[in-house]
């Protein structure tokens, strides 16, 4: 029983020992973190040097400390495209559509189109007569060149109660299709009042709307009469570039860059200095310095006179691969990029940052350790009801300096030394252990 307790407290002491917090000095880089506006939550836009200096492409390796070297809790928002919805109201012309009560037709319409706009005519329109009567109305959306997703509608006080009416769509005035019904109401009683004048569209095309009471006679005259319609932006997700880099030339027409890590780029720009530049070519990549090459994207750059302007093409999307290495083969026949090497930025999608502020400042930003594994939280479980239009009203956070070592080479050493002991007592702590398990299965069993 002796040994037995001996062997727990020893398998206590090391399990302590092997998951001691982490430190500043663990990390091959950090910086000073400049805060501003109201916390504790603050978030940080990673500049591209950031993802430099990690050790991962995911980050896992990234961590905040406070002054005293207590790590804080994050979370980690990566970029990513937006569909942005816009809508807008629009005023259009409408025409009575007149026709005698039992007529199953509606009148005849010309239309003409001109550089001025277009004119529309309805034949055999007229006064109401004793034979005639208002039917419906006909809408000129022929301007709008968006989904069409709601119609609104002003008529006379004269005319309350419930309007239904039906709703058909064309392009050409000859072939129509159905949208659907619509109802408007106006109610009044005392001095209050109900008004409904709004109908919801089913969010297509049109350039003419037709609309057809189903009651002629409860028809009103209308006053005014608005559209609105809905346009969906496709906004890319933000992007971070590098500086400059200058690339090595490995023959003619070729030249290559080195990352220190594969990193998933989005685009690529190469300046091109020249005017009259005009340059065919191809990349190819690769995620390790042994690894096999594979074409990434081919295009053309130029920076060209046109019509009294320069138009300047320096930029290539690519597919978001990781990459380390990159290899450019320059047609010759387009005159190349210039008797110069070429200097390249590279771009990847941006990636926030946002930190529980606790303890003390200065809170600093570390990065490059190996073996690391990610620390970072859900931004749901780190800010508690979080909601999307949040982050904006977060404390902001800057780089004070630029990513550099936190320790000389003496701690560095020091820090080396540190774990190679810490290793040498763990492996005495399970030999010993071993030794105390052998030991009692040799023990003859008590009688």
């Amino acid at each position: 029983m002796r040994f037995i307790r001996w062997g727990l407290l020893l398998g206590l002491s090391l399990s302590t020992l092997g998951q001691a917090s982490e430190q500043l000095q663990d990390y091959r880089h950090s910086a000073a973190l400049q805060l501003a506006g109201e916390g504790p939550w603050y978030r940080l836009e990673l500049p591209f040097a950031a993802h430099l200096a990690a050790g991962y492409g995911d980050l896992r390796d990234l961590r905040v400390f406070d002054s005293k070297d207590q790590m804080q809790a994050y979370a980690l928002i990566p970029g990513h495209s937006e569909t942005l919805q816009h809508e807008q109201e629009h005023g259009v012309r409408w025409f009575p559509l007149r026709g005698r009560v039992d007529a199953q037709e509606m009148p005849a319409l010309r239309v003409e189109r001109s550089t001025s706009g277009t004119l529309i005519e309805l034949r055999g329109d007229a006064p109401a007569t004793s034979g005639q009567q208002l039917r419906g109305w006909l809408l000129d959306a022929s301007a709008i060149d968006a989904p069409l997703v709601s119609l609104n509608l002003e008529w006379s006080a004269a005319e309350d109660g419930f309007q239904r009416f039906s709703i058909e769509a064309s392009d050409d005035l000859q072939h129509w299709r159905s949208w659907g019904e619509g109802q408007v109401a106006r109610l009044s009683f005392a001095d209050e009042r109900i008004d409904q004048r709004q109908v919801e569209l089913p969010g297509q095309r049109a350039r003419y709307l037709r609309l057809l009471w189903s009651n002629p006679t409860l028809a009103p005259q209308l006053e005014a009469v608005t559209l609105r319609s809905q346009r969906q932006d496709h906004q890319a997700a933000p992007l971070v570039w590098s500086e400059a880099m200058p690339a090595q030339a490995n023959g003619e027409g070729q030249y290559q860059w080195q990352l220190p890590l594969a990193l998933p780029l989005e685009r690529l720009r190469i300046e091109l200095p020249q005017s009259n530049t005009l340059a065919p070519l191809r990349f190819e990549a690769r995620t390790s310095d042994q690894g096999a090459w594979r074409q990434l994207v081919s295009g053309v750059l130029y920076r060209l006179p046109e019509a009294g302007r320069e138009v300047v093409n320096d930029e290539l999307a690519l597919p978001g691969w990781p990459v380390r290495q990159l290899r450019v083969q320059v047609d010759a026949r387009g005159g190349g990029l210039g008797a110069d090497t070429p200097d390249m930025r590279v771009a990847l999608r941006a990636t926030q940052l946002v930190f529980l502020a606790r303890g003390e400042a200065p809170y600093r930003l570390a990065l490059g350790r190996l073996n690391a594994q990610s620390a970072a939280l859900p931004l749901q479980t780190l800010i508690p009801g979080y909601q999307a239009q949040r982050l904006a009203s977060l404390g902001r956070a800057e780089l004070a300096e630029p990513l550099g070592a936190p320790v000389d080479s003496q701690a560095g050493s020091t820090q080396h030394w540190q774990r190679w002991g810490l290793w040498a007592v763990l492996l005495l702590g399970v030999g010993l252990l071993a030794a105390m398990a052998a030991s009692l299965l040799r023990r003859p069993p008590d009688a």
